[in-house]
């Protein structure tokens, strides 16, 4: 068992990567910019930036040397001239797709705020130099220079290419102590230059330094980031929300486990008598009310008019009664049914009918060879339903106000709270693939039959 135990283990690693995957893809890829979805689009581009850091959202996507930074925008001269909007003598095609920017100026191009102090970044630059008409100009050869002026005042000079045809150019540089000066400068001595594209990127500090690498390491450390409502750590959200949560569904699954498997031994026991019949058109009501009914009419009766039980809060073992009671309620008819079928067919088996020709009694029968024998189907459904012990009950715990997990996701999926998604998606999945190991061992334990190899 100890081998089998081991190579399951190591089973899990590749599954728990591929659910790891998964995730990020969903919430990293496929999903909209978390910054912008959490703030709105109206903030400044600082407050984005500071929002992005420390989750790693600055970093490229799944690797490269270069990240993006939100001091410069990509800029989408299609629709509009963009942050240049504010420049001085800047002309917008919006048929073309760019900027002119005339000769006999300086344009600065407008930084959102100021970049990072002692880093790399480079400009990438898709532009087109333009003769002056020979009617307008002494001059008619275009010339443009691209100038970096730091702190120091001693500017770094790229002279622009005239060839009349769309450049592509690449200008790295670094930062120093002081990024308040530095300023990144256009200067058009003729003609006119087009840019077609403009584009700033920060130096990485390793080629897989990605947000896919921020996230593994964080999962390494067991750090589920911080979350975006309340600017908590996920992992401290979950520490205060695991007691309440399990405080409600532990109590509640092992009243409804005992209740259902001893309401399903009776039925065995009175198969085909009016009692069973009862029990069973009893469990189809119980299936046929909505959820929410129970919890409506639990809080109404209880709570409003009888005033017995509190109906919000979780202040002490008393606030819990009555949505472990409606818990309870509301999920015993469907496992009533399934129990009952279980033990309907360990009834009809060859076993026990050997065993009431001998002169077994039915209770001996009952307790001693089908309960035994049907202990496979209930550990399966008790062991995999104790992932959800973990994740809470969402609609008690929303309508009660049990600060639990249940509560902590449905204002996860609310206000687009992505880490505290990710975690509970996370710590569910890896809890499910151990109760199915759990329920293997288990197996094992009830049944001699059963080996595993």
């Amino acid at each position: 068992m100890i081998w089998y135990i081991i190579r399951r283990v190591l089973y899990m690693v590749p599954t728990l990567f591929g659910i790891i995957l998964i995730t990020f893809v969903l919430f990293n890829v496929i999903g909209d910019d978390p910054a912008l979805a959490k703030l709105g689009k109206q903030v400044s581009p600082q407050r984005l930036e500071d929002f992005d850091i420390p989750r790693g959202y600055n970093k490229p996507l799944i690797a490269g040397s270069w990240g993006k930074i939100r001091a410069y925008g990509d800029s989408d001269f299609g629709t509009s001239s963009g942050p240049w909007r504010m420049v001085p003598g800047v002309v917008h095609s919006n048929k073309a797709a760019l900027i002119i920017l005339a000769a006999g100026a300086d344009y600065q191009i407008p930084l959102a705020f100021d970049l990072y102090p002692n880093e790399q970044f480079k400009w990438e630059i898709v532009y087109c130099l333009r003769d002056a008409p020979v009617a307008s100009a002494t001059d008619v050869h275009a010339k443009a220079v691209f100038s970096l002026t730091n702190a120091a005042g001693l500017p770094q000079c790229f002279t622009l290419k005239n060839s009349g045809e769309q450049q592509t150019l690449s200008l790295p540089f670094k930062t120093g102590p002081d990024t308040a000066s530095l300023k990144c400068v256009f200067r058009v001595e003729a003609g006119s230059l087009e840019l077609k594209s403009l584009r700033l990127r920060r130096r990485t500090a390793h080629f897989f330094d990605s947000q896919l690498w921020f996230y593994l390491n964080q999962l390494a450390a067991l750090d589920f980031g911080v979350s975006h409502d309340n600017n908590q750590r996920v992992s401290a959200m979950l520490r205060q929300g695991i007691l309440p949560s399990l405080a409600l569904t532990v109590p509640m699954f092992f009243i409804e486990l005992l209740v259902s498997i001893s309401l399903a031994l009776f039925c065995a026991f009175y198969r085909n008598t009016i009692i069973d019949r009862f029990l069973v058109v009893f469990s189809v009501v119980l299936m046929s009310v909505n959820y929410l009914v129970w919890i409506i009419l639990g809080q109404f009766l209880l709570g409003y008019k009888i005033g017995l039980l509190p109906v919000w809060g979780f202040e002490s073992a008393r606030y819990l009664v009555l949505p472990c009671l409606i818990g309870v309620i509301s999920g015993l008819g469907s496992e009533l049914r399934f129990y009952r079928t279980v033990m309907l067919d360990e009834m009809y088996k060859d076993y026990v009918r050997t065993a009431l020709a001998k002169g077994v009694s039915r209770r001996g029968i009952l307790f001693k060879h089908v309960l035994k024998n049907a202990m496979i189907p209930i550990l399966t459904s008790v062991v995999m339903a104790i992932p959800f012990l973990y994740t809470g009950s969402l609609l008690l715990e929303s309508f009660f106000g049990i600060p639990g997990l249940g509560r902590l996701a449905y204002e996860g999926v609310f206000y687009s709270d992505i880490d505290v998604v990710r975690a509970l998606v996370f710590v569910g999945a890896v809890i499910f693939m151990l109760a199915n190991l759990v329920t293997d061992i288990c197996y094992a334990l009830a049944d001699p039959r059963v080996r595993l190899r």
